[in-house]
């Protein structure tokens, strides 16, 4: 009886690690992405021009 309970301990803990290898189905090799630059702020947006006839003083 010792014996079978061996054997069947045995299955199970190879069955454990075939099933562990096996990476959840994962193909190619694992690899760390590369790591990216930290990203810049955009310059602010300049303002709009001021049309012409504002910005000059209308003389009478």
């Amino acid at each position: 009886m010792s014996q079978a309970l061996s054997i069947l301990v045995r299955t199970a803990v190879l069955a454990a690690g075939v099933a562990s290898l096996g990476a959840c189905g994962q193909r190619g090799p694992l690899y760390l992405p590369e790591a990216r630059p930290p990203a810049t702020a955009a310059p602010a947006p300049t303002p709009p021009a001021a049309p012409a006839s504002a910005a000059t003083p209308s003389r009478p």
